[in-house]
């Protein structure tokens, strides 16, 4: 909705999606509508279309380098394998709930938004299988490099749920690259920022997905150096600002959500 939303409201000026509209069903009047009618959400919109386009342009970047898979983890709505410009030189996997999954491609045909060739849907129950298993049984070659998008999911995992599926993604024989977005600690907030982080987290537990991870930059760093990622760019709001939105008036907050990149040392070696 959030993607939606900013195609509408700011013209996709960030990130452009031709087919978030359409997936989602909704008329543009009611998502337009629904998003202005709330002004703290264009904070969060912001976020989400940065984090979908700092995603994206790396993925570009390691596609040059020889990447040839892209796992989507909770792919929810994510639209990327639809409009990829990689075509066949670029094998999709979307990995979510078969329950999720299910409805997605229910909302696909409805739209009438065909799964190209080179996308394949891995789903994965992760309180009986876990990401290694399902990945495998879709047919994922892990001698491959492989490029891993994980956004909007971190901030809902327990930490050791979380370092399970960076250790996984760590061990991939042929290289691989993540990104994924989190927050500082809300107690280590602005007053200001601190309480849009409370209405918004009582807000996604009011819907029974709490928030329940967050993460000081330097320790988070320091943990995904010990598993072996030894590239890394990480944006929090001052980066944030500084490279999506120079000209926006106002000091940018000192700390808030992130969207980071690493790399696993064999990667970093190519």
């Amino acid at each position: 909705m959030h993607r939606a939303a900013h195609q509408l409201l700011e013209g996709g000026g960030v990130f452009a999606d031709p087919l978030a509209v359409r997936i989602l069903g909704a008329s543009p009047r009611e998502i337009a509508g629904g998003a202005a009618a709330d002004r703290t959400r264009g904070v969060m919109r912001l976020f989400i279309a940065v984090r979908t386009r700092f995603a994206e342009d790396a993925l570009a970047k390691a596609v040059e380098g020889g990447v040839e898979q892209l796992v989507i983890l909770g792919a929810g709505l994510d639209t990327f394998a639809y409009r990829s410009p990689f075509r066949e030189s670029l094998r999709i996997f979307e990995v979510d709930h078969p329950a999720t999954q299910e409805w997605k491609r229910h909302r696909l045909a409805e739209a009438g938004i065909a799964a190209p060739s080179w996308l394949t849907f891995a789903p994965v129950n992760f309180e009986t299988q876990s990401l290694a298993q399902g990945l495998s049984a879709a047919g994922f070659d892990e001698g491959r490099q492989t490029f891993f998008t994980w956004l909007g999911v971190v901030p809902y995992l327990t930490e050791d749920a979380i370092f399970t599926t960076l250790r996984t993604i760590a061990g991939i024989s042929g290289g691989a690259r993540v990104v994924f977005d989190y927050s500082d600690p809300p107690e280590s907030l602005s007053a200001e920022a601190r309480a849009y982080y409370e209405r918004r987290a009582a807000h996604v537990e009011s819907l029974n997905e709490p928030w329940v991870s967050s993460f000081e930059p330097e320790e988070l760093h320091g943990r995904l150096k010990a598993l072996g990622f030894s590239e890394m760019e990480d944006l929090g709001p001052r980066e944030i600002r500084r490279r999506y939105f120079p000209d926006a008036p106002g000091a940018a907050r000192e700390r808030g959500g992130h969207v980071l990149f690493a790399a696993n040392r064999r990667q970093a070696m190519d």
